[in-house]
């Protein structure tokens, strides 16, 4: 089994946007579809979907207890400009980039929340220097 797509809830697509978009390209992703103030959907490179977009039902959007995406980064630097770039796009840090053997012996992370909250993180798996 794998996951064909995701989906973010936003209260604010233009705030969401501006940390989507500086995070998205540091994951292989890129923009593929737009749907103004309500909907947005990045491609990643292994062909599955992130959604980021306000709720159907109309009711506010809110970040889970429990539930964090892991994006999977081509090497520990992109791990790193990811985190850098979440930080500097309306982001906050939940972890810094760095090894957590507690993982595994080639598990090398960080760890943020969106502008509304939801957190996520980005792994690399093998050694930090690749």
């Amino acid at each position: 089994m794998s996951i064909d797509y995701i989906t973010i809830g936003t209260n604010d697509m233009a705030r969401s946007r501006c940390f989507y978009d500086a995070v998205m390209p540091h994951l292989g992703a890129s923009l593929e579809v737009d749907f103004g103030d309500q909907a947005c959907c990045y491609a990643l490179r292994d062909g599955g979907r992130v959604w980021i977009g306000k709720p159907h039902d109309g009711r506010p959007a809110q970040p889970g207890n429990g539930i964090m995406p892991g994006f999977r980064c081509e090497s520990a630097a992109a791990v790193d400009a990811a985190h850098a770039a979440a930080l500097t796009s309306g982001g906050t840090n939940e972890g810094e980039p760095g090894s957590r053997p507690l993982y595994g012996p080639d598990f090398y992370g960080a760890y943020v929340r969106d502008p509304e909250g939801n957190k996520m993180s980005f792994v690399h798996l093998g050694s930090p220097e690749s």
